[in-house]
């Protein structure tokens, strides 16, 4: 995976989904390929098409800020997306990353939320969870990743009735997540067993979507309170590089927050 081209694998996934209708370029005749030929891309953001080449190639691994920005914007990218371009494009660092530790202080704030939370790695690795998260998923458990769970365990891809929408939204969420930090044997695990063991997963991955998954909305079809409608927010945690507290709360007064108040006193019971 150290050799793997991110760079030039992304422009030419984006490339093959923006549509020359998009770029305002007239179609004449049987096109070979899907979406933008190279030669469009490197027109319209004012490049050589030789150099553009090199790029998708990865013979050419360090554009300037101003040809990225001039891609993104041929590509139609969003801000996320254009974020996540930059980044490939930046210096990845060399070094093993450690596995990371779960400090006391954020572990009693996980505790003492009323709320489904947990902390991830960059990677999806559950680090913690609360018994309100574990109750509303038993996979939500330390040493599980939520992305294999999501593609791979039958009972996780039951809870979510918009599983299709929802497992594009994962792996989207997971590329933005990991960005270039590639180098780590994790990445390649995880990335290279889904890849092998579900299809669904493998073409996905082949898009390149990136997107961000904070405040999205998304249902749950729990075994025991039913149907809830939950907001999920994941926020970084501050002096811990890499690791997010992801939060799942319902509106206020809405049927789902008494479903999740009703969930909470059956942990609380126990």
């Amino acid at each position: 995976m150290a050799e793997e081209n991110l760079l030039g694998e992304f422009v030419r996934a984006r490339r093959e989904l923006v549509t020359p209708e998009q770029a305002g370029i007239p179609v004449t005749g049987v096109r070979r390929v899907p979406g933008l030929r190279r030669e469009e891309v490197a027109m319209l953001a004012g490049i050589s098409a030789d150099y553009y080449l090199r790029l998708e190639q990865g013979r050419d691994r360090n554009p300037s800020v101003q040809v990225l920005e001039s891609l993104a914007r041929v590509l139609r990218l969003d801000d996320a997306a254009t974020e996540h371009l930059l980044r490939l494009a930046a210096t990845k660092p060399l070094r093993r990353t450690p596995m990371p530790e779960l400090r006391s202080s954020t572990a009693k704030l996980l505790a003492s939320l009323a709320l489904p939370a947990f902390v991830e790695t960059r990677y999806m690795d559950v680090l913690a969870a609360n018994r309100l998260a574990t109750a509303m998923s038993p996979r939500l458990v330390p040493g599980t990743n939520r992305l294999r769970d999501m593609f791979l365990d039958p009972a996780e891809q039951d809870l979510y009735p918009d599983w299709e929408t929802d497992s594009v939204s994962a792996v989207a969420g997971f590329r933005k997540s990991v960005g270039a930090e590639t180098h780590d044997p994790r990445y390649a695990e995880i990335v290279g067993e889904l890849c092998l063991a579900s299809p669904r997963f493998s073409s996905i991955w082949a898009r390149h979507d990136v997107i961000v998954c904070a405040a999205a909305p998304m249902r749950v079809a729990h075994p025991q309170v039913g149907d809830l409608v939950l907001n999920r927010e994941r926020l970084g945690v501050e002096g811990s590089p890499g690791q997010a507290l992801v939060i799942f709360h319902p509106d206020p007064g809405t049927d789902s927050a008494e479903k999740l108040t009703l969930l909470g006193t059956t942990v609380a019971a126990r």
